[in-house]
């Protein structure tokens, strides 16, 4: 019998791990100290669990390799390793995928921009500037969306410290009052 420990440097899976075999049925220990709780393993469990590491470092997981385990016949444990296979080909061919779009996008050259140059006439704009409260451009907001009450209301105060100016919707001209 060998202790955790010692099964652990001859099978080169850390004690951890052992341990995780154990709790999801993959690799039981032949007995374990009721009053300790040590696991102890055998001489012939050695061969197990270094077919378990080798599918597990083969990116196998847990589940498929305790159906490997459990495979009664050879054609069976065949087919799931040959759709473990496929599955990792599979990967291989989206990661040799995205190496290529990589590779790509780091040696082409960049594709040039299209800039074209315009020339348009003088258009003549109208811009009104102010410092307004929130309430202020609240209302500005409302009177523009057409909910304001006869289309009027009171315009921003001015940075220059003129107030009280009022514009009607479709009338460009300000009234002082």
């Amino acid at each position: 019998m060998l202790a955790i420990g010692d099964f652990s440097r001859l099978t080169h899976l850390s004690i951890r791990t052992l341990r995780h075999y154990h709790e999801v049925g993959l690799l039981e220990p032949a007995t374990i100290d009721p009053s300790s709780g040590y696991r102890h393993y055998t001489l012939d469990q050695i061969p197990i669990a270094q077919v378990i590491r080798r599918f597990r470092d083969l990116d196998m997981p847990v589940d498929r390799v305790r159906e490997v385990l459990a495979a009664r016949d050879l054609p069976t444990r065949n087919k799931l390793i040959t759709e473990h296979l496929n599955a990792l080909e599979s990967k291989l061919a989206q990661t040799q995928a995205s190496v290529a779009t990589l590779r790509g996008l780091l040696e082409s050259e960049p594709a040039p921009i299209a800039v074209e140059l315009r020339k348009v006439p003088a258009t003549r704009a109208l811009a009104i500037s102010a410092v307004v409260t929130r309430a202020e451009l609240i209302a500005w907001l409302a009177w523009r969306a057409g909910r304001a009450p006869g289309n009027v209301r009171r315009a921003a105060s001015r940075p220059h410290g003129r107030t009280g100016r009022y514009v009607r919707d479709g009338d460009l001209r300000a009234r002082a009052r």
